[in-house]
């Protein structure tokens, strides 16, 4: 179940249980009340001579049903988180658009400095150019990243670099990966890549496009891309660094990592490891830079 698919199923949950808690107050309400005004008409019971107290009663707790019914089949139904963000953006926008109009008034009273028109750069021109979009990766011989959804190896130094690496920084990739990884990892500032424009999910950021993703980490170093494959072979064009961990087996996979052109990329770095009780093959560090 997608987050979306979670959400809704979420909200029709509460909006049972809050039905189920309103018609329980309601049968309450009537055999309460049922009981309270039979004690007026009790002779010799000693409410029966001053009835109006349990009239009150009676009246206060109908206006208290009568707002149980307002929260649970108005107010939720037409008021809940989503009425709430969108009327939040709303408010944002009419604020955005407040200050541009009043910085404008003020650059044609001489107020504010008239801005100097630039020639536009292009999207990836606009980051930092100390900025390293660095990809990480675990590849097999030929290539191979996965199957189903997931890994086709299991090693504990690869991932422990991976968190070592990737720790206090922005981690990009696309709506599978992230699905496949099942919650934000810890320490990192997690953002997701989908075409779905109503995706959302706790603790994550969400973009629809690798640019607007990119856009997000701007004030990141080192924001690093963590798949999937579609994600890489946009990444690549742009990255400036790679990170990659060779595994020296073949394997059956699905997704495949794009080749790696020599003649753009430069080795800076090499750590071969050999297979162990905890690691079925050997496998290699490597480090690439854009030449």
């Amino acid at each position: 179940m997608n987050n979306t698919s979670h959400q809704q199923y979420e909200k029709a949950r509460k909006r049972i249980h809050q039905k189920k808690r309103f018609y329980v107050h309601f049968i309450l309400f009537i055999i309460g009340a049922s009981i309270l005004f039979g004690l007026t008409l009790i002779k010799g019971f000693n409410i029966s001579n001053s009835p109006i107290y349990i009239y009150i009663l009676i009246v206060i707790w109908f206006v208290l049903l009568l707002l149980h019914f307002i929260k649970a089949f108005i107010t939720t139904k037409f008021f809940d988180d989503e009425w709430e963000r969108i009327q939040t953006q709303k408010l944002l926008q009419k604020h955005d658009e407040k200050i541009v109009k009043l910085e404008k008034k003020l650059q044609k009273e001489g107020v504010l400095p008239t801005p100097t028109s630039q020639k536009k750069k292009g999207f990836f021109a606009q980051f930092k150019k100390d900025q390293k979009v660095t990809l990480i990766a675990a590849l097999g011989t030929n290539n191979e990243l996965g199957k189903d959804n997931d890994l086709i190896w299991h090693l504990p130094k690869d991932l422990k670099r991976f968190k070592s690496l990737t720790t206090g920084h922005h981690i990009i990739m696309g709506r599978k990966t992230f699905e496949s990884i099942g919650k934000p990892l810890p320490n990192r500032t997690t953002v997701i890549i989908t075409r779905d424009v109503n995706y959302k999910f706790e603790g994550c950021l969400v973009a629809n496009s690798l640019e607007q993703a990119l856009d997000l980490a701007k004030k990141d170093e080192t924001p690093f891309i963590i798949g999937g494959a579609q994600i890489y072979n946009q990444a690549l064009k742009t990255a400036t660094n790679l990170e990659i961990t060779y595994v020296h087996h073949e394997f059956e996979a699905d997704v495949f990592f794009p080749k790696i052109d020599l003649t753009i990329w430069e080795e800076t770095a090499r750590e071969l490891h050999k297979a162990d009780e905890k690691h079925a093959y050997d496998y290699s560090f490597v480090s690439y830079k854009r030449k």
